[in-house]
């Protein structure tokens, strides 16, 4: 039982029905490590924070799979009705990445989000941000902070992607960016 946008907007993790308690348990426990890594000492805070986090995922994958549902729909159909489907699921999903982010900074820091955000993403901007560093010791500051804000926005992107492929997709998509401004520096990366 998916529910519709609006009900999941006032209810991200809704009471669910048998069929659905397979896909809670596993992004309950998804969430529940992302959750994990701040450490927090009190209970009530970890649960009400990786139920904020399991109400993300459930509510992007209600959102993907009304997107699947209306396209398969409209399978034989021209793409610019496609495309209209696709920019509507667009807009839900920025308004749920808005809500989930002031949800979460109801509860704890602003610090704290970006960890979850780094483990919705599996910390693929650390990762990558050191790599550039470690590969290209002559960096300057400023160059530096044009990387991080590329690996930034990418990382907002995708956390709200559907699948880990896609996560990564986003990231490969602002290295291609981050190559391209490299290069009109006049750096050359090592191969």
């Amino acid at each position: 039982m998916i529910l519709s946008f609006e009900a999941i907007q006032a209810n991200p993790l809704p009471n669910i029905s048998n069929e659905d308690t397979g896909y809670i348990r596993v992004i309950k426990a998804r969430a529940g490590k992302i959750v994990a890594a701040l450490g927090l000492s009190d209970s009530s805070l970890f649960y009400k924070v990786r139920d904020i986090v399991a109400g993300q995922y459930y509510a992007l994958n209600a959102v993907y799979t009304e997107r699947d549902e209306k396209l398969k729909q409209l399978k034989n159909q021209p793409d610019s009705l496609k495309k209209g489907i696709q920019q509507e699921i667009d807009d839900k999903i920025t308004h749920l990445h808005t809500a989930y982010l002031g949800r979460l900074a109801t509860v704890i820091s602003p610090e704290q989000i970006d960890q979850i955000k780094d483990g919705m993403t599996y910390s693929v901007l650390e990762v990558t941000f050191h790599a550039y560093v470690k590969m290209l010791p002559q960096l300057t500051d400023e160059q530096k902070g044009v990387i991080l804000e590329d690996l930034i926005e990418a990382r907002e992107h995708a956390m709200d992607a559907e699948s880990s492929e896609k996560k990564h997709a986003w990231f490969g998509k602002y290295k291609g960016r981050i190559n391209n401004y490299l290069s009109s520096q006049g750096i050359q990366q090592k191969k």
